[in-house]
């Protein structure tokens, strides 16, 4: 059941994170008051018998699951059981939870490295499952697709309303900028920053070789997204997403070559960049297949250069 009445109640998991702030900013803006928050220290999602408690309380008409334990490669790699097992008990207990009070509309919220790591470009939502994954991020990419498939698994046998959105790579207000734990734009954000800050002269040393094509969705563009799912009507998402697997991108990409060089010119920086050929590039090729979204009526609107602007300004007046 699409989101038709301002008055009704949303829930948003993890709404101080990344995409969950970018949710509240949107559904406020729109005029939806009725939002259910709860912090991590008022509710502990990995913890079942707190969120099902929680939930028979609340009753929360509509869903978006946007928390998750999130991380760039470096955290992956070191921290594989939280990546897996929180994620695990995340999906697990918000989306069992939502099913037994009767949530109308469930939107769960995925990532693009849950498709194989040499699947064929752009990536389509069919692709799921057809190979195997880009090591780097197989412990975050399993768990999502638990939870996508388990949204689906709701829709088959019970007809709830659950679907998923599988969005591309994210960047925007709230991002995480630690460099042990971001992903590569934060990242790259706050290197040539630094740099900047430091010695204009210094070199700014960066993973990989910088050939990896990569696709960004500014976060406002992913929340607008999630606000125009909530607002269809399903036997039109279902006409188009039998899965009720759904890709959101900007439909545009760029290799982290070109994407370091743009972000050092907003920075203002001139600091030199070497490449580091012994570390991973991870996923050669990442470009989102987005015509189910284009077809329901939805585009990106923000501009890369527009956004990573923007983000830059928020980063230097809250980031840090």
């Amino acid at each position: 059941m699409e989101l038709s009445d301002k008055s009704s109640s949303v829930f948003i998991a993890g709404h101080t994170g990344l995409v969950g702030s970018a949710l509240v900013r949107a559904l406020q803006k729109s005029g939806y008051a009725n939002l259910i928050l709860r912090t991590s220290g008022e509710l502990d999602l990995r913890n079942q018998e707190a969120v099902r408690a929680f939930f028979a309380a609340a009753k929360p008409e509509f869903v978006i699951v946007a928390a998750a334990h999130v991380g760039g490669i470096l955290a992956n790699s070191n921290y594989p059981v939280p990546f897996l097992a929180d994620n695990l008990s995340i999906e697990l207990n918000v989306i069992q939870s939502a099913a037994q009070v009767g949530t109308k509309r469930l939107i769960f919220l995925g990532s693009s490295c849950v498709y194989p790591r040499l699947a064929t470009q752009p990536l389509k939502e069919s692709s799921l499952l057809t190979g195997p994954l880009e090591e780097t991020n197989q412990w975050y990419a399993v768990a999502k697709i638990a939870g996508l498939k388990l949204c689906e698994a709701y829709f088959k046998q019970f007809g709830y309303d659950f679907l998923s959105l599988m969005p591309t790579n994210l960047y925007g207000p709230c991002d995480n900028f630690d460099l042990s734990t971001s992903h590569v734009l934060p990242a790259l954000i706050r290197r040539f920053h630094e740099a900047h800050l430091e010695d204009d002269t210094k070199e700014v040393m960066l993973w990989g070789t910088g050939s990896p094509r990569r696709e960004f969705l500014h976060v406002d563009d992913l929340a607008d997204a999630c606000l125009f799912i909530l607002q269809t009507a399903e036997n039109r998402i279902t006409e188009h997403a039998s899965g009720r697997l759904i890709n959101v991108g900007s439909g545009s990409e760029i290799t982290i070559r070109e994407l370091a060089t743009m972000i050092r010119n907003i920075v203002g920086s001139k600091n030199p960049i070497t490449w580091d050929d012994s570390k991973p590039d991870g996923t050669p090729r990442k470009s989102m297949d987005v015509s189910i979204m284009k077809t329901l009526g939805w585009e990106a609107k923000i501009g890369l250069n527009e956004g990573l602007a923007a983000t830059y300004k928020w980063y230097t007046e809250h980031g840090k």
